[in-house]
């Protein structure tokens, strides 16, 4: 077999598109590291120095995150600093570790960026520097890339473009003193770096993730560049290269900015954890509890495929890693108890795909919106969970229909079940254990912390290590998990108990890394530093004390077995790592390039007619875009360039239109609707990984998998428009409500997309389905209808309006007048009223005066830092309307005809189903 593993992954296609599974576990690892790790087969020395490359970059990762460098006094490094290492490694491990491809469409990309960039960067000179230079980089580069790349070793001239790149991102970190006493003022041995650093990030991009990427950054260096000659809509003054040199490469706006930093802060640790738990055995733990629970049921093997899909997804920031780690073992069971090739494909990307919203990771998108939107890490998680769980239970129940529409069965039991009562007081019970414990620990170390403030971490750690070594007692009286041959007769599923048993350690390091950041509110590195930490120590001890518990084993090997995974563990952490780092560095131009030329206030225009302010269209818009952009770039760079471009033109245009977007809600939109591109076709990756192991079509794995996803596009308009989803501004009662009703919802949504509820949909009773859906989701919307939420009042009569609206409500205003830059807008104010004994009196304690001219009612100051001012009121703006909150009935009751509707839909299906069996007791 050849060692080529772009040849693998051609031949994973090929056999995908012909209809052949059953590829080796070698072309499958393939597959993942020509997306994900790197696909260049380096051995021998190459492939050690490679591996000790990477092995540092981890070291470096835990080094910077850990609290040592503070205490020892040496080895801090700034957030600059640490983004300059960060960047050089991942630079360097890029063209090592990914060869440059041969098809003509990439080399020819590979020969025109290059030119495309020489010439910008030329013309950006206005003679202000030395220019004779900037042709010979280009013409190296290129060079590089006809040259060609060996699948199996590393040619001379790409040592050198993988050193000149390190040294070019190490730049920032050599010279920081340097560079920061003339801030502005670039030198010629800056513009030297910056061409060459942006010139190699671009490669380095098209070698790890594909051209999508490389392309839109080197559109937004030309808008740049020639943003006198654009269209006058999004025309800018353009700017020289020592501007762009300054902002993109040698502050922190553009390639070092933000994106960056949580790669090398947050990000990194993150993938390394996940890393090493799946070293330990936890995918195949995941994998294993799932089929042992839920592999009985109908259509048990999807289910099970979901479940573990998501368990994995908590680990995993990689859709397309994890349609191969579980999909190996889950696409083959569910062909062999009935589903089709291409719906057991379907059923493994959209659950992995799922992966990447389920919190605490969420792919790495999660520690980028602690920086975008502003808020703590706790209440990205707790904004983003209650959609991620409703999106599983969907989709296990989509499994479910499926399953019924075939007439499928699950797999044989290995045991028989108890009667339903004592199973109900077995789970019982596992619950008050599970929540007595839970209160023990949490109460417990509120006691311990400020009983011993100094040693505090020393006996968590001890107590840690007890109940480790106590669950690794339990695991070692069951026999190993090993991953079964899924292709092989089915003759029972593992029993649910010992397979439980056998793994419960491996749960811990997560309930450190959830502790620490749920309860302890640390921060995320470090949070994920002291869980990494913890992960260590269990896969380095493992092996040997399972070894020592259960007797007979070579200690001495088993010791060296640990260490071994300790180091595979942090190699292919770094190697996980290699694309997200390449993607958040390429995002950063795009971001630098919005910053620097103001297009984002520019595309808020273009969205604006395009849509015609209405807000349904500008997120339609938003949506396609994100599809777009998300079928070519990484799920991480798709959501920092939409949410970059898009984000603030929704919350803005929203405001204009009434409705006020919180900008969490807009961020979880956009990322939504960015994972989606890894479903869709023509270019879903995962759909032809998955294709790949299922022996399906791709492109029908992919449209499967479409409408298996349409749960997940459905749930960003929704929330968008009902923010209780996101659990803002909601009790824990409101909350638990929420989330039945909008469990309910969408599995009423998801039975009509799939045609089939308790029996075949006929057309009316799908369209029933999805109005009754959309009720429970949005009831207000109907309640509005009935009775408008709010009395129109003329502007003259804001202060009797202000005397008639409660205090502690809403009053809204519709005002006229001028933006920063002198432009005409309008946009509805939202003032909170508060006490006071006339109108007017309630105004000014908002914060606003007014004058009368004529007709027309005019703002005539505006206190500074008043409600009004954070409103957006300004003075001499004109009032255009006023909408006074009225009562209204609770929009609950919309739920009465909502259910009635249901019922009768029930009524129908259920008689349809007993016609059908009388029909056939009688035939």
């Amino acid at each position: 077999m050849t060692n080529d593993p772009n040849q693998h992954q051609a031949a994973a296609v090929e056999n995908a598109a012909a209809g052949r599974g059953g590829l080796s576990q070698e072309e499958l690892d393939a597959l993942v590291a020509s997306s994900d790790t790197g696909g260049r087969g380096a051995t021998g020395g190459v492939g050690t120095f490679l591996t000790i490359v990477a092995l540092a970059w981890s070291l470096f990762q835990l080094w910077i995150a850990s609290p040592i460098p503070f205490m020892v006094g040496w080895g801090v490094f700034n957030d600059t600093e640490s983004r300059s290492i960060h960047l050089a490694f991942a630079i360097f491990l890029a063209f090592a570790a990914f060869p440059a491809t041969r098809t003509k469409f990439q080399l020819g990309l590979g020969v025109i960026v290059p030119v495309v960039l020489a010439f910008l960067f030329m013309t950006g000179a206005k003679d202000s520097t030395a220019t004779w230079w900037i042709p010979l980089v280009a013409i190296g580069v290129i060079g590089a890339v006809v040259l060609g790349s060996p699948k199996d070793r590393i040619p001379v001239w790409e040592w050198a473009l993988a050193v000149i790149g390190a040294m070019a991102a190490l730049y920032l970190f050599v010279y920081y003193r340097d560079i920061s006493s003339r801030v502005g003022a670039p030198i010629l041995q800056d513009f030297v770096v910056a061409v060459i650093g942006l010139m190699l990030l671009l490669e380095a991009t098209r070698r790890a993730l594909g051209p999508a990427l490389m392309i839109v950054a080197t559109v937004f260096l030309v808008y740049t560049v020639l943003g006198p000659m654009m269209p006058s809509i999004i025309a800018h003054k353009g700017n020289s290269l020592s501007e762009i040199v300054n902002h993109q490469w040698i502050t922190t706006e553009g390639v070092f900015g933000i994106a960056l930093g949580v790669s090398a802060g947050f990000v990194f640790l993150f993938v390394l954890f996940g890393s090493l738990l799946d070293r330990a055995g936890a995918g195949n733990y995941f994998i294993q509890v799932a089929f042992s629970l839920m592999g009985h049921m109908k259509g048990g093997p999807a289910k099970a495929a979901v479940v573990s899909s998501a368990m994995t997804g908590l680990i995993s920031g990689s859709s397309i890693a994890n349609v191969v780690t579980t999909g190996t073992f889950t696409i083959p069971l569910m062909k062999k108890v009935g589903f089709s090739s291409e719906k057991a494909g379907a059923v493994e990307v959209a659950s992995s795909v799922n992966g990447q919203i389920m919190p605490p990771v969420m792919g790495a998108a999660a520690f980028l919106m602690v920086e975008y939107v502003g808020i703590p890490y706790f209440d990205v998680v707790k904004h983003a969970f209650l959609p991620a769980v409703i999106s599983y239970i969907a989709l296990v129940y989509i499994v479910h229909l499926e399953a019924l529409k075939a007439g499928m069965e699950g797999l044989p039991r290995a045991y028989v079940p108890k009667p339903i009562v004592q199973r109900l007081i077995g789970m019982a019970f596992t619950i008050a254990a599970i929540c007595a414990i839970s209160f023990a620990v949490y109460y417990g170390m509120g006691w311990i912390r400020p009983a011993f403030p100094n040693t505090a971490g020393y006996i968590v750690f001890a107590f840690l290590v007890l109940v480790y070594i106590g669950l690794l007692r339990i695991a070692s009286k069951e026999e190993p998990l090993e991953l079964d041959d899924p292709n092989a007769p089915v003759t029972a599923l593992p029993l649910p108990g010992p397979t439980i048993r056998s793994g419960l350690h491996f749960i811990l390091p997560v309930v450190v890394l959830v502790w620490a950041l749920m309860v302890d509110r640390l921060s995320p590195g470090l949070s994920a530093f002291w869980a990494t930490t913890f992960m260590i120590f269990i896969l380095v001890t493992q092996r040997p004390l399972m070894a020592a518990m259960r007797g007979g084993a070579d200690l001495g090997a088993s010791i060296k077995e640990g260490f071994a995974d300790l180091i595979d563990g942090l190699v292919t952490g770094a190697r996980n790592m290699i694309g997200i780092g390449i993607a958040t560095a390429t995002a950063g131009i795009i971001v630098g390039a919005v910053s620097q030329t103001g297009v984002g206030s520019a595309l808020a225009d273009v969205v604006e007619v395009l849509s015609g302010g209405n807000i349904l269209a500008i997120l339609f818009l938003t949506a396609i875009l994100s599809l777009i952009l998300g079928m070519g770039l990484p799920t991480t760079a798709n959501y920092i360039v939409v949410s970059a471009l898009l984000a603030p033109v929704i919350v803005t245009l929203g405001q204009q239109n009434g409705l006020i977007v919180p900008l969490i809600a807009v961020h979880l939109f956009v990322f939504y609707f960015g994972i989606m591109a890894d479903v869709t076709p023509p270019v879903g990756l995962a759909s032809f990984a998955a294709a790949a192991v299922s022996g399906g079509d791709p492109i029908k794995t992919g449209v499967v998998a479409f409408f298996y996803s349409l749960r997940t596009a459905a749930l960003p308009f929704l929330f968008i428009f009902n923010t209780e989803l996101l659990l803002i501004d909601v009790s824990m009662g409101q909350g638990i409500f929420v989330f039945i009703v909008a469990t309910i919802a969408m599995l009423l949504f998801a039975a009509a997309t799939q045609g089939w509820f308790l029996a075949k949909n006929r057309i009316y009773e799908t369209v029933a389905l999805l109005l009754i859906a959309f009720t429970l989701f949005r009831p207000g919307f109907w309640m509005d209808m009935v009775s408008p939420p709010y009395s129109e009042e003329a502007p003259t009569n804001i202060a009797a309006a202000a005397l008639a609206t409660p205090v502690g409500e809403d009053l809204r205003i519709r005002v006229a007048g001028v933006n920063d830059l002198g432009d005409p807008i309008e946009f509805v104010a939202i003032v909170g009223i508060t006490d006071g004994a006339t109108g007017e009196e309630r105004l000014a304690n908002a914060g606003l005066a007014f004058r009368t001219d004529g007709d027309t009612m005019i703002i005539d100051d505006v206190a500074y830092d008043s409600a009004a001012s954070n409103a957006g009121l300004d003075w001499d703006q004109e009032v255009l309307r006023v909408l006074r909150p009225v009562g209204q009935p609770s929009k609950y009751l919309m739920f009465i005809p909502a259910l009635l509707l249901l019922g009768f839909v029930v009524f129908l299906q259920r008689g349809r189903n007993a016609r059908a069996s009388r029909k056939t007791a009688t035939a």
